[in-house]
């Protein structure tokens, strides 16, 4: 992903307002984020906590979905879970049930779509070996190729992202 400017990344969200993506906070780390590394943005908003927000590159310009992050844990007998998006098993507190409200007039009426995902939003550097699960949660060996596992986990969010954009 090429590096994206605070101003590039604010003007691309299409579930919220131009006020609420003018108040996100950017990740901490934002000056030395390993972009060479990462296929999408996503982070934890620091100032807001139940926020997240995912940035993808699009040939027309960064697209940016704004997410809920849920206020308490989920309940749950599972000790390990999947994220959907980039298929790193975790221990079950490493993924969560992130909602987005959809765009447009169908967003502003409350309607949502949702998606378990990894809770630090980091699935390129799962997929890449760069960071490891806290917890190992059985991690399968797969006989995909790294190209392969990267463009699964970007057509996986794509379709996540596109129930978000969708008319």
């Amino acid at each position: 992903m090429e590096p994206l400017s605070e101003k590039q990344i604010r003007s691309s969200f299409v579930n919220c307002t131009k006020g609420e993506a003018s108040r996100l906070k950017l990740p901490l780390d934002f000056a030395r984020l390993p972009w060479p590394d990462l296929d999408f943005l996503g982070w934890v908003d620091p100032g807001a906590p139940l926020r997240a927000h995912l940035v993808l590159p699009r040939p027309e310009g960064p697209l940016g979905v704004s997410l809920r992050v849920p206020a308490v844990g989920r309940t749950s007998a599972v000790k390990s879970s999947l994220c959907q998006i980039c298929l790193t098993g975790h221990a079950s507190s490493g993924v969560t049930l992130l909602v987005a409200p959809l765009a447009g007039a169908r967003g502003r009426d409350g309607n949502t779509v949702g998606t378990y995902i990894c809770a630090d939003l980091a699935c390129p550097l799962y997929v890449r070996g760069k960071r490891e699960p806290k917890l190992r949660a059985g991690r399968h060996e797969e006989s995909l190729d790294l190209d392969e596992r990267l463009a699964r986990m970007a057509q996986n969010l794509d379709a996540f992202v596109a129930k978000v954009t969708a008319g």
